[in-house]
């Protein structure tokens, strides 16, 4: 394994850190791999966070209980991208984070967000369930 690969294998397992931290409600472990002027993008609300300590308190300041699945993660090098499936007080949403890195520090992430919807009927022999709470990360 060369230095790209032990870079890209250090940020998978802090990235997925990251996300077992957010299930766990510890805010200061959640953000410790954003950089200190980190930016944070919801594209649906028009939302930009500035800043790794605001990015903590408007996420450290939600009032839903919320728990996380990762579906998978994806990337390399300054690109990684996170698939989640996020509940809300019992709701379930759908979640694909990107996030932009700079010396091993997420220094802008996007995060978009999409409710489930039924299937549509007619569409059905074709189609298989995906696996919910599939847990593994590719």
């Amino acid at each position: 394994m060369d230095s790209t690969d032990d870079l890209d294998a250090d940020f998978r397992a802090r990235l997925q850190q990251h996300w077992e931290a957010s299930e766990r409600g510890d805010v200061d472990a959640e953000h410790a791999i954003y950089a200190e002027d980190a930016i944070l993008d919801y594209p649906q609300s028009g939302e930009r966070f500035r800043g790794r300590s605001r990015i903590q308190a408007q996420r450290g300041g939600h009032p839903a209980e919320r728990h996380f699945v990762i579906r998978r993660i994806l990337g390399g090098g300054d690109i990684w991208v996170s698939e989640c499936l996020i509940t809300y007080d019992g709701a379930p949403t759908y979640s694909l984070s990107v996030m932009e890195i700079i010396d091993g520090l997420v220094t802008h992430e996007t995060q978009y967000f999409a409710d489930p919807f039924p299937a549509h009927p007619g569409r059905a022999a074709l189609a298989e369930p995906i696996p919910i709470h599939d847990q593994k990360a590719d």
